[in-house]
């Protein structure tokens, strides 16, 4: 949480004589984690700008980004390979798009597999 007197956030804004203005930075909240039973995912490949390399993409995550991770190391440990967690997306090292489907499964997400 951010302090209110950040003033270095606020170099340059015009004072306002409006008693009830309030400094808008610009930042959104992290959406709430849904559960797993109301979240779709979706497992695909993809080739593009990895050198030729096959990764498998888990996409459309709602939640923060420490479940998000959370959830990406779990796949990893179970895949017993290497990834990353970022921007909404799981990317596993691998081709494991069934072995993925299946672990989202048992975990109680809605997981789908794609291309």
């Amino acid at each position: 949480m951010k302090p209110d007197n950040d003033w270095k956030q606020r170099l340059g804004v015009v004072y306002s004589t409006n008693p009830d203005f309030k400094y808008d930075s610009g930042e959104s909240e992290e959406p709430q984690t849904l559960p797993p039973s109301r979240q779709r995912l979706i497992v695909s490949i993809d080739r593009r700008n990895r050198g030729g390399k096959q990764v498998t993409l888990v996409t459309g995550f709602v939640g923060t980004k420490e479940d998000l991770s959370d959830l990406g190391r779990t796949l990893k440990v179970k895949c017993g390979v290497g990834g990353a967690a970022k921007d909404g997306e799981i990317t596993i090292q691998g081709d494991f798009r069934d072995k993925v489907t299946a672990i989202l499964g048992e975990m109680g997400y809605n997981a789908k597999r794609g291309n």
